[in-house]
């Protein structure tokens, strides 16, 4: 593949096409969508906390609500065949299934995803489960969550009675969502679910997620998973002068922290000794016992990939240390010169591409799927139609990116959308939609955008004109 062949797809200027059974699908979260947050035995979760503590969440939105999908989930099904899905990933409310985080199971709680997944297989869509997508029991949270080590165990606990329900009919497993979220926005920059501020408590987190995860897996394979996969958020980090040794210092750094902090114990057996530094500034290495590493890196057969923007950074002094990278003294996030999303995200799909053959080249061997890839942008309903072409164009730069990185020799099996529904943005409440499908949350009406129906045709030819 020549460059110029690359910067034809990106431009949309060549038609493409995607390997044969290449996964389509969309990608939603229990708490984002599910509502009934108090039916059936389900308990809080530290989002159900979050949410209720003033000043946390726009407009003090919480997932009480949602979009209803605990009722509505066999009409958003239908949705999904409508559009040609092939594969939904989802994840299990943790407490929902076990309301005291460690406890005895619920079984009205599996009850819902027995009925969801027999929904999917009976349309002809593969579910994907992700166990843990953000909403930790709030019980858990209130013995230390995930900075107290039996949390991983727990969770371990939660892969196995998950598993012994659904795994007759559910192949693809996943452990963990975006564990740098979890940890990094939960325990250090304090803008996630827990909201807490402390950055020994952050790398705590790191810590006993990836220990979880390890043990997750394991669990999970016992159980008879067919396939187990991890999803993480990763960035390709840039520096402003790539020829300055200080900026590629910078870059190393927040490379560390977003991505090898968390790619190397899961695919290589360890921590890098750069962070491993950083767990000891921050009173945080004792948490790391023998034979931690190992139990980490139980094989995964997929890696996903949750891919929003690339970043830009450059050295400079007196630089302080954001709240969400504790130990980047000295490093600056550059604006970048791009267009942005309703989130001030910038649109440059590049990153995803080389994002990908980056994960090719240093970590080889390991199948790659794009679990998460969408943007947010200002949706009008005029009658019976949005027209979002933004979104459009969004979706087709990093399809096309997707597929330069195949055609460089990137193991991608395939590519979800995000997300099938507009629903609760986290910290940004309903303020922010980045559903193909326009949720009006008064009525819980769903209108197919443009994008929908655009996504479906993308499904249907395996490919873009």
């Amino acid at each position: 593949m020549t460059l110029a062949t690359t910067e034809e797809q990106l431009t949309g200027a060549a038609p493409v096409r995607f390997p044969a059974g290449f996964r389509w699908g969309a990608a939603t979260a229990s708490y984002q969508i599910e509502g009934a947050a108090a039916d059936d035995g389900r308990m809080p979760s530290i989002w159900d906390t979050f949410a209720r503590t003033p000043g946390k969440v726009f407009e003090g939105h919480s997932g009480d609500v949602a979009c209803e999908h605990y009722f509505r989930y066999r009409d958003d099904v239908a949705l999904m065949k409508r559009l040609g899905l092939g594969t939904y990933r989802f994840s299990v409310a943790w407490p929902r299934i076990k309301p005291d985080g460690s406890g005895p199971v619920n079984p009205r709680g599996l009850d819902f995803y027995d009925r969801l997944v027999d929904e999917l297989l009976a349309n002809g869509i593969d579910p994907m489960v992700t166990l843990y997508h953000w909403d930790l029991p709030q019980v858990l949270e209130d013995r230390g969550g995930w900075t107290n080590r039996d949390t991983a165990y727990y969770l371990a606990d939660l892969a196995t009675a998950t598993i012994a329900r659904l795994g007759d009919r559910v192949a693809t497993w996943t452990t963990l969502n975006e564990p740098w979220c979890s940890s990094f926005l939960g325990y250090g920059s304090g803008v996630h679910a827990p909201g807490r501020q402390d950055p020994r408590a952050a790398f705590e987190a790191v810590h006993h997620l990836m220990l979880g995860h390890g043990l997750a897996a394991r669990a999970l394979r016992a159980g008879g998973a067919r396939e187990v996969s991890l999803t993480l958020n990763l960035t390709d980090v840039r520096p402003l002068s790539p020829a300055d040794p200080h900026d590629q210092a910078a870059a190393r750094l927040i490379d560390g922290l977003q991505n090898r902090l968390f790619l190397d114990p899961a695919l290589r057996g360890q921590y890098p000794q750069d962070m491993l530094a950083l767990f000891e500034r921050f009173g945080a290495a004792g948490v790391i016992q023998p034979g931690d590493e190992a139990l980490i890196a139980a094989p995964i057969d997929l890696l996903g990939v949750n891919y929003y923007q690339p970043a830009l950074v450059r050295a400079q002094v007196g630089a302080h240390s954001g709240e969400a990278h504790p130990g980047s003294e000295g490093v600056e996030f550059v604006t970048q010169s791009a267009p942005v999303t309703a989130m001030d995200w910038p649109v440059d799909p590049t990153g995803l591409s080389e994002l990908l053959l980056r994960l090719a080249a240093d970590y080889p061997g390991v199948p790659l799927m794009v679990t998460e890839n969408g943007a947010a942008y200002t949706d009008v309903v005029e009658g019976d139609r949005v027209a979002d072409e933004e979104r459009i164009a969004y979706l087709d730069g990093h399809l096309r990116a997707a597929h330069a990185a195949i055609e460089g020799g990137a193991d991608l099996r395939g590519y979800l959308a995000w997300s099938l529904l507009d629903n609760y943005e986290w910290g940004y409440g309903y303020g922010k939609r980045f559903g193909l499908v326009h949720v009006d949350y008064a009525t819980q009406r769903r209108l197919p955008k443009d994008s929908a129906h655009w996504y479906a045709e993308v499904i249907g030819r395996n490919g873009l004109t």
